[in-house]
Formats: C-alpha cells, sequence, structure tokens
C-alpha cells in the first residue's frame, strides 16, 4: 500500500470516492454516482468534497479505469463517467452518450532505479516503445545510454509496469507510441486495453505507482499528480520537434494549446504528440460522458456540479498540476449541453 493520500484514499476507498456527510441538522441533498477513469482522481476527489460541503451533495465515484466508466454509463448504473479516451461521434451516437471535456492532463514515464533522480533520465518515443516491446531489456541497452550520455547505468534487467484494467492513461500512451512507433502501430495499436507483449499490470494509476515504487528496474506511465504526489521518478521526454522537456504545467500548456475543441464534433480531441517546442508529446484532455436518455432532473444535477468546477474548481486543479480549461472552451462546453441535453 502506497504511504501517501492519493494510494492510501484508493486503495482504503477501493477506489470508491464519497464526500463525508454534512454534520448535525444539515443533510445530503442529493448524491452523484460516477464511475471511471483514475487519472481525473485526485482533483475530483477535490472538488466533491469541496462541492459537498457548498451545497450538501456529494459525488460517489468508483474510481475503476476509463474502460470501466464507459462500460457502467453504457449499462446505466451511473449517472456520469470519466474517460481519458474520447468517443468518437458515432459511438456516442449509438450508445446515446455525450462528452465534454473536464481538464487537460499529462502521462508521465516513471522509474525506480538507483541513483537516478527524477527528471535526470531522457527518453524518446521509439526508445519507449522497444521497451514494452520487450525489445529493450536491460537499463545498459546502447539506445538508453546514448539518450542519456554522462548517466552510468546498472546492468540491471528492465520490468515493465503497465495497466491491467481498461485504462484512458493506457489509450493516450500507446496512442502516442503508435504515432513514433510503426512496429507498435502494426504489432499492437491504440486501445484503452491491449495485449502487452511483456511486463507486469497494476490496476488504476495508483496500481502502476506502486509496483513501480516497490520494483527495482521498473519503469512504468501514470498521470503527473500521481507521479508528485507518491514522489515518483519522472522522466523528461524528447517531443515531436525532438527538444528534451520535463513534464510540468507548461509543458502540459504548450500541448495543450492546439486543444481547437471549437472545430471538433463532440470535442473529440487527441493531444498526444503535439508539435512545438515546448510541447509535453503525452498530454491528454479527460472527459466527462452522460446518457441523453438519464431523466432531466438527474442530468441538471451532473451539470450543476460540472459548472461549478468548470468555473470554481480550476484553482484545485493547477495545484495538481492539471491544465484548466479555457474560458471559451468552457463556453463551448455550456452551449454543447443546450444544444445536446437541453440544460
Amino acid at each position: 500500500m502506497l504511504k501517501t493520500k492519493i494510494g492510501l484514499s484508493y486503495v482504503l476507498g477501493a477506489g470508491l470516492l464519497a464526500a463525508t456527510a454534512l454534520s448535525g441538522a444539515n443533510a445530503i441533498a442529493d448524491t452523484l454516482q460516477g464511475a471511471g477513469g483514475t487519472a481525473i482522481y485526485p482533483v475530483l476527489s477535490d472538488w466533491a468534497q469541496v462541492y459537498h460541503k457548498r451545497t450538501g451533495t456529494a459525488v460517489n465515484y468508483q474510481a475503476i479505469g476509463s474502460g470501466g466508466g464507459i462500460h457502467q454509463i453504457e449499462a446505466k448504473t451511473v449517472t456520469f463517467a470519466n474517460s481519458d479516451m474520447p468517443l468518437t461521434p458515432a459511438e456516442l451516437r449509438k450508445q446515446g452518450l455525450v462528452q465534454f471535456p473536464a481538464v487537460i492532463i499529462g502521462i508521465t514515464p516513471v522509474v525506480n532505479l538507483p541513483h537516478v533522480k527524477p527528471g535526470q533520465l531522457v527518453f524518446d518515443g521509439k526508445t519507449l516503445a522497444e521497451i514494452y516491446m520487450g525489445k529493450i531489456t536491460h537499463w545498459d541497452d546502447a539506445k538508453i545510454k546514448a539518450l542519456n550520455p554522462g548517466v552510468s547505468f546498472p546492468h540491471m534487467k528492465i520490468t515493465v509496469v503497465h495497466r491491467a484494467d481498461g485504462s484512458g492513461t493506457t489509450f493516450n500512451f500507446t496512442n502516442y507510441l503508435s504515432k513514433v512507433s510503426a512496429a507498435w502501430k502494426s504489432k499492437i495499436g491504440a486501445n484503452t486495453a491491449v495485449q502487452w507483449p511483456v511486463g507486469v499490470g497494476g490496476k488504476g494509476n495508483a496500481g502502476v505507482a506502486n509496483y513501480v515504487h516497490r520494483i527495482k528496474g521498473a519503469i512504468g506511465y501514470v498521470e503527473y499528480a500521481y507521479t508528485m504526489k507518491t514522489h515518483l521518478i519522472y522522466t523528461r521526454m524528447k517531443n515531436e520537434d525532438g527538444k528534451i522537456v520535463s513534464p510540468n504545467m507548461s509543458s502540459f500548456q504548450a500541448a495543450a494549446a492546439n486543444a481547437d475543441f471549437r472545430n471538433t464534433h463532440d470535442f473529440y480531441l487527441i493531444l498526444t504528440d503535439q508539435p512545438g517546442s515546448e510541447s509535453w508529446p503525452i498530454t491528454a484532455a479527460t472527459y466527462i460522458l452522460m446518457r441523453k436518455d438519464t431523466p432531466h432532473a438527474d442530468n441538471e444535477k451532473v451539470l450543476h456540479f460540472a459548472s461549478w468546477f468548470l468555473k470554481h474548481g480550476q484553482s484545485y486543479a493547477k495545484r495538481l498540476d492539471y491544465v484548466p480549461l479555457p474560458n471559451r472552451t468552457i463556453s463551448l462546453i455550456q452551449n454543447y449541453w443546450k444544444q445536446e441535453l437541453g440544460i
């Protein structure tokens, strides 16, 4: 079990985010039921706690992975879901769903290697792909050393850690690898779950973080908030422009600057491998999913919460190094609600 706030809340709650009940005579006005990705969990937890205190409405959220969230919203067992993989407009129409972005996230390679400091190592996409395909098996491989001159690597086996559950984090990670490696694209591809050639699987971002913490020689990928909160050793990346960048708010914002949601249908947009000298290559939007056929009053409650976190919850997002959506995108989202849900 991770000795951290995020790890403890995830494990002890078994992935269930629930705001505590109001004391005294104040009663919970409503409870919103949600499920989905773990990448949004740290900030959604903060949003839910503050929103509950201010409104009396609790938010029960099962952090079960994007794939699980998509399944539950399709099965009509929750009133909202979250996914780091956007559904295509055709998929949304088929299932009677709508989607809109909540925040921008950054996905970060993390390692457990003796005497290596955060940000010391550099990877490029092709090398990451070969590691995750099992072609590069030891830390002193020539390709890793070529990217990191001056770093002394032990002859230690690389333990690949990946997600065991259906994951939007995995979708964006494998989408990025598919863009930079023809071999990865043809043999493995991009999805919320893929046939991993090698490695061990952890459930949720917290599970991957836990494995990387425990296993010497491990490499994994997690949402950046987990990297910071669990004190993992993050790496830098060589981006699409060939520049070496660090994972931080600035590099996520640089990639997000290419997010032109105005010219999309249902906000369908993938932000991996964006151009720009400062762009972080594994950046993504994370989405809220809702059903069109959910009772109007229930959808209205969800959108009241969404309106609050889009307008007033951004300071919490910034503190955890998520990139808030610009006001112009929030206006697009509000117009979308009126058009698609009549709210």
